[in-house]
């Protein structure tokens, strides 16, 4: 409703203050009237009314209401949040500032949510997104799906906003997964890739997305408890998806430009189509990985990369790679993690119990803080 209001209104600011307003009459009227048939509908077409009052209040709004109040109240449409999502990657605006401000107005987090994503405070994430829609309005952006030539500028940013989308659905920071914001980022993603075929990091983000929510049904117990990969049930697997996933990414690779999000999906389909998870084809894991590496330098790429060494080289040669990152990441939980797993599986319980136990303070999950809990309580019947 938002892409829409923005799109045909070319003013985020207008269209947000609009809507609320729209949706703040609703919570009045509904209860008495009933909710519309097209709830949707109502929304848009009282948020429409509103804006254009607004601009006949101003001498500068009365040129664009002569312009627009003829025409009837938009339909939402998937072309009006693709264009959202185009017009807050904008150039002009620093990476983190497109990401957030994509999240935040093309996919409905919240900003308490958004700041958890980028570990930063909720204060300073309201700043940030304040600052972002004023360089927007200040600069014009007009709320559309941009001319081809253009795709190349805002297309990362596009793409990492949709990945953070899925992620966000994937293991929620407030509880344990949202499952319609994973189908959200997947469809979008198909959505990039469709709308640029010649673009193979889009495909490669679609096809990594399809297989991991592939195994989506498997992920969560029916206590609502993380199920690690290992642990999952491969045959409830949506094969059709993966092999759909399969062919997108083996298309992809085809034009012969590798990128993260092609490397990642290959890393992917490695676990999705293993027969086990001990027979997963670990070196070709960690070649991936390697590979991964060098386009995108990361120490937590380093740290994935540390769980194949294990099954390569052996508990001991992925501890040492994993104590090398420990200046990089010792406040990250997930270190702490293969840390925690790695000192078990050597026998070191006591300082597995450590580590685990330094993992739990660092995680803020309720549903990675329970897994974590069932870890250390197995750690202390062993160790006791």
């Amino acid at each position: 409703m938002l892409g829409a209001l923005s799109r045909r209104l070319g003013d985020f600011d207008l269209a947000e203050e609009a809507l609320a307003e729209a949706v703040t009459e609703a919570f009045k009227r509904w209860p008495d009237d009933g909710v519309p048939q097209s709830p949707t509908g109502w929304l848009v077409t009282t948020a429409w009314r509103k804006a254009l009052d607004r601009l006949r209040r101003e001498v500068v709004g009365r040129e664009k209401v002569a312009a627009a109040g003829a025409e009837p109240p938009p339909e939402p449409g998937v072309d009006d949040r693709l264009a959202m999502i185009f017009a807050c990657c904008h150039p002009d605006l620093a990476e983190p500032a497109r990401v957030a401000l994509t999240l935040y107005a093309a996919s409905g987090l919240s900003t308490a949510e958004i700041a958890a994503a980028f570990l930063v405070p909720v204060p300073t994430m309201a700043q940030r997104l304040s600052r972002a829609k004023k360089q927007l309005r200040e600069r014009g952006v007009r709320f559309e799906v941009p001319e081809p030539a253009a795709y190349a500028d805002r297309l990362p940013a596009v793409l990492s906003v949709i990945y953070l989308v899925f992620n966000e659905g994937y293991l929620s920071t407030g509880s344990g997964q949202r499952r319609e914001l994973a189908r959200e980022g997947m469809e979008l993603a198909r959505q990039v890739a469709a709308l640029l075929p010649g673009e193979p990091e889009a495909a490669g983000l679609a096809a990594l997305l399809e297989l991991h929510e592939a195994r989506a049904a498997t992920r969560f117990d029916s206590w609502g408890r993380i199920v690690l990969l290992e642990q999952q049930d491969r045959r409830r697997w949506d094969r059709d998806l993966m092999e759909r996933a399969a062919l997108r990414l083996r298309a992809a690779v085809a034009q012969g430009r590798p990128g993260p999000y092609q490397l990642q999906a290959g890393i992917a389909a490695l676990h999705a189509f293993a027969r086990s998870y001990e027979t997963t084809n670990w070196a070709d894991v960690r070649s991936l990985y390697d590979r991964l590496h060098a386009l995108d330098p990361s120490p937590v790429v380093l740290l994935n990369r540390a769980v194949a060494t294990r099954f390569t080289h052996g508990p001991a040669a992925a501890l040492d790679e994993v104590l090398a990152l420990r200046d990089r990441l010792s406040g990250y939980r997930l270190w702490h993690a293969a840390h925690a797993d790695l000192l078990a599986a050597l026998g070191r319980r006591d300082e597995a119990l450590a580590a685990a136990s330094r993992a739990l303070e660092l995680t803020t999950n309720p549903a990675e803080r329970e897994l974590m809990s069932r870890r250390i309580a197995g750690l202390r019947v062993t160790s006791g």
